[in-house]
């Protein structure tokens, strides 16, 4: 026998026929995501893609407040059903055909979604009826592709048959409720009220599942790979956004001080805040504290939320160099330093929940990172560039970063050692 023929596989590729979903290992060595996961991620480019310049298009024209309104709608949909298929896949994830084209149809459902963000987004701006057809029909696509999982892991996991048809039935009264917002086609308040309701019962069932009918078999590793994974690929998304800005600006204007200035601090943000988000080993707490993922799956919105609404406010940065803006100086510089603050403040918060023990070297170093965006704000009131400022927000991450690399580290070993 050779050499290459001694390494071969002895068994061949499996085929992905019908597997019971009985539940994974919750404690399994080595559990990675898998293949099917990082592809399922990839649609969610395409939301954050579209959610991100529709964003800054309206803060661009000065529509801020309708711009926060079709953000956070948009956010919510679209990392809730990643959430949710995502900690179904830590538990049940059989990898057979029938999961595989289920999957599929979620990702089809995304796609939806997506086409549907810029009319959203156009209607409220408008004022008058929030036209959320095409994207509250993609939701439910996705939503009603997740009931039939929950409910094939209720009929082949007698074990924890009741967490998981809570999920389903949950599942299933929000898509009622979604349908219904879709018919009745209210008012812009009226409308925002509904989906604040609709969005309740949408958090009520993992809740209820995870703390009142016994839970499912999530793995700790997993999930909190997945959600850096997510993480990343929204921080890709505001570099991705600033370049395609910055290419129309060079393109007409050719390279100037503020368009470098601008790339830079791009640059330099997104990898500050990347070094922020891995400074803590958060599967280690997830794995000693089973009973602790809410903080960290629902405050995750928040934390994915200002990384994509941090690259808006830089794509809206790169439109004030275009003079194609509405936005003052100071208001442009605001529009990338708040979701800064915001994505700062919720990893501590996280972190705080994870740990439940609040330090006070973290009040020192928020307050810092506080003098530092109030300042960049308070500069462009004062004349300075706005590009220039936006350099001083770049440095607001690297109070963090410097603070654990320095002594923080030590900190966070001993809260993970209690």
């Amino acid at each position: 026998m050779s050499e290459v023929e001694r390494h071969l596989p002895r068994r061949p590729a499996p085929a992905h026929r019908l597997r019971r979903m009985s539940g994974r290992d919750p404690f399994e060595q080595h559990r990675v995501a898998t293949p099917l996961e990082l592809l399922f991620d990839l649609t969610f480019v395409v939301a954050f893609g579209v959610t991100a310049p529709e964003f800054a298009k309206l803060l661009a024209e000065n529509h801020v407040g309708a711009g926060i309104a079709g953000f956070a709608f948009a956010t919510f949909a679209v990392c809730w059903a990643w959430i949710n298929f995502s900690w179904f896949a830590s538990a049940y994830d059989t990898d057979d055909w029938v999961y595989r084209l289920t999957t599929m149809l979620q990702m089809v459902g995304v796609i939806i979604l997506a086409l549907g963000v810029p009319q959203m987004y156009a209607s409220i701006a408008e004022g008058k009826h929030v036209e959320s057809q095409v994207m509250v029909a993609g939701y439910v696509v996705m939503r009603i592709a997740m009931v039939f999982q929950w409910l094939r892991a209720a009929r082949q996991d007698p074990q924890r048959r009741t967490a998981c048809l809570t999920y389903a039935a949950t599942i299933t009264v929000a898509q009622i409720g979604w349908i219904g917002i879709i018919i009745a086609h209210t008012s812009v308040r009226v409308t925002l009220l509904l989906v604040v309701i609709m969005t309740a019962v949408e958090l009520m069932g993992p809740w209820v599942a995870e703390t009142r009918n016994g839970g499912t078999p999530w793995h700790a590793h997993h999930i909190a790979e997945r959600y850096g994974l997510l993480a990343i690929i929204a921080l890709g998304m505001g570099v991705l956004g600033t370049v395609a800005s910055l290419s129309a600006v060079v393109g007409a204007q050719g390279w100037t001080m503020d368009a470098v200035l601008v790339a830079v601090a791009g640059t330099g943000l997104t990898f500050g805040m990347w070094w922020v988000y891995f400074v803590v080993p958060t599967s280690e707490h997830l794995r000693v504290h089973r009973e602790r993922p809410f903080a960290y799956g629902y405050l995750h919105i928040v934390v994915f939320g200002s990384i994509v609404a941090t690259g808006a406010g830089l794509h809206a940065a790169a439109y004030s160099i275009e003079n194609h803006t509405k936005l003052g100086s100071v208001a442009t510089v605001l529009s990338v330093a708040i979701p800064v603050a915001v994505y700062i403040a919720s990893v501590y918060l996280l972190y705080t929940l994870l740990v439940r023990t609040w330090d006070p070297f973290h009040g020192l170093l928020l307050a810092i990172t506080a003098v530092v965006l109030i300042g960049a704000a308070l500069l462009a009131a004062g004349g300075v560039s706005m590009a220039a400022c936006l350099m001083l927000v770049m440095l607001a991450p690297v109070v963090t970063v410097v603070g654990f690399e320095l002594l923080g580290h030590r900190h966070a070993i001993e809260a993970i050692r209690e």
